[in-house]
Parts: structure tokens; C-alpha cells; sequence
């Protein structure tokens, strides 16, 4: 069954596929997971804000969940800052993009991409900075901060860890049932948001 066969099944009441078990961090998978899976494993209700930091381009995407629907795209922004502008001014740009979408929203959780490999320490102070202007924004709101590897991500949501960036985007806008071309940052972002929903416990 496809996405949009399995989201018709779900809504009329019958049978459903058995989901197999999502792996969690330390933990051995036993068979590689589907998205249509992913879909029906969905045990978070509420809005999730995913943030895929960079410096240049960080993608914002809101998601929101709900029991017996498919997750709805609120909204999406790249945080675009032209190298013209310096380090502040982008760190400026992400917090204030970042708190406008806290500020406007209900958002229950947040997620953001964890920074696994970088080419070299300036690089990774250029990220480490990006990441903790979106962070600070919403530790000022109290609103609890998850983070996920890309591997997880993409493994959540595609299937496959190693999944490239196109592969991603077209995965989320088939999960959104979204028309417009998603930007690879809004679809990075959206991506970890789905993939908190997908591997959300209560006890976490």
C-alpha cells in the first residue's frame, strides 16, 4: 500500500499493516522500517517545530499532529542571511525567526538536527552558533528541545539513513500530502519534526 492508500485504510476503519519496532539510540535494528510504518506508528498529538540550523539558510518548518489524520505543514521559512551580513546579524535573524514562530503558535515540542560531521573547527563554531541562537529562542519559552542524528532522521522518515537530500524532500511532501516543492532546509526541518512525532514516546 502506498502513503495515500494506507491514510484512506487508517480513516475508514480497517485493518492496518503491523508496524515494525523503531529503534532507539543505542539499540540494533532488526529490519529496516517503511515510511507507510512511520505513519501508522504515530503516537505524538500536538504541534512539533522542527529547525535544521545553519548560519545562511536555516529551515524552520511547524507540524502539526493530530489522532486519524495526516500530519499537517503549518508553516515553512528558510532563515536566509546573504554572506554580506555578519555573524551577529545572522544570529540575530535566526533567534528573532525562531521566537516569532514560538510566539505564534502553541508548539508543544521542538526538534532540531544534531551537527554529527563537520570539515573543520570554523565550521563547526559557524554551526555550534546558529544552533544555539535557535536553542537560546526557545529555552527563553521553557519549551522542552529534542535532538536527532540525520541518520535517525532520514531513517525515520525515508527508510534509509543514507537518503539524499531530493530523496528526503519528496518523501516529506508525500507524508504532508503537500502540492508546493519544499525548500531542502524546510524539508530537512520538516523531516526532524516528523521524525519526533514517528519515535515520540511519553516516557521521553
Amino acid at each position: 500500500m502506498n502513503t495515500r492508500q494506507l491514510w484512506a485504510a487508517k480513516l475508514a476503519g480497517k485493518p492496518m499493516p503491523a508496524p515494525l519496532p523503531i529503534p532507539r539510540a543505542g539499540v540494533a535494528s532488526v529490519a529496516p522500517r517503511t515510511v507507510s510504518q512511520a505513519i501508522v506508528r504515530t503516537p505524538f498529538i500536538g504541534m512539533v517545530l522542527g529547525i535544521d540550523p545553519s548560519l545562511r539558510g536555516t529551515g524552520l518548518a511547524l507540524i502539526d499532529f493530530a489522532q486519524g489524520r495526516q500530519p499537517v505543514l503549518l508553516r515553512c521559512q528558510t532563515v536566509k542571511v546573504p554572506p554580506k551580513h555578519p555573524m551577529p546579524y545572522a544570529l540575530a535573524e535566526i533567534h528573532r525567526a525562531v521566537t516569532a514562530f514560538v510566539e505564534a503558535f502553541e508548539i508543544r515540542h521542538v526538534a532540531l538536527e544534531q551537527t554529527i560531521y563537520v570539515q573543520n573547527f570554523q565550521t563547526a563554531q559557524i554551526l555550534g552558533a546558529a544552533r544555539g541562537a535557535a536553542i537560546a529562542a526557545v529555552a527563553l519559552h521553557e519549551l522542552p528541545v529534542h535532538e536527532y542524528p540525520p541518520t535517525r532522521v532520514k531513517q525515520a522518515v525515508v527508510g534509509m539513513g543514507k537518503a539524499s537530500k531530493e530523496q528526503m524532500a519528496r518523501t516529506v511532501m508525500a507524508l504532508l500530502g503537500h502540492g508546493r516543492t519544499l525548500a531542502f532546509d524546510e524539508a530537512d526541518a520538516a523531516g526532524v519534526a516528523l521524525c519526533h512525532a514517528f519515535t515520540w514516546r511519553a516516557e521521553d
